[in-house]
């Protein structure tokens, strides 16, 4: 079985068990977190998939925090060729990693 879930703006497939990375949400190690913007539903064998309009009725994935953190650093670097301009910036995106724990549709 798995979802498609929409969160911080992009759209994820989870499965039950399954870690994934997802923007920053507020909480702490251990919290546990409810996904109710499921786009999809599916039962995983090939038989009977729900396609929300935009969301599935009733449907939510609760998952728990297992990591906050930041990811690695980006460099920035932006020039015009023959103008002496040179800009140079670092960037380091914030995450946060969930364990998906049921999926109920």
């Amino acid at each position: 079985m798995y979802a498609v879930i929409q969160t911080g703006g992009k759209q994820y497939r989870a499965e039950p068990g399954q870690t994934i990375v997802v923007e920053k949400l507020v909480g702490d190690t251990g919290t546990k977190v409810v996904f109710d913007q499921v786009l999809l539903v599916s039962s995983g064998d090939g038989g009977s998939i729900t396609v929300g309009q935009p969301i599935v009725k009733g449907a939510k994935v609760t998952a728990e925090i297992v990591e906050q953190g930041r990811g690695d650093k980006l460099v920035v670097f932006k020039f015009r060729l023959r103008k002496n301009y040179v800009r140079r910036n670092g960037h380091r995106q914030d995450y946060t990693a969930v364990k998906i724990a049921a999926i109920e549709a």
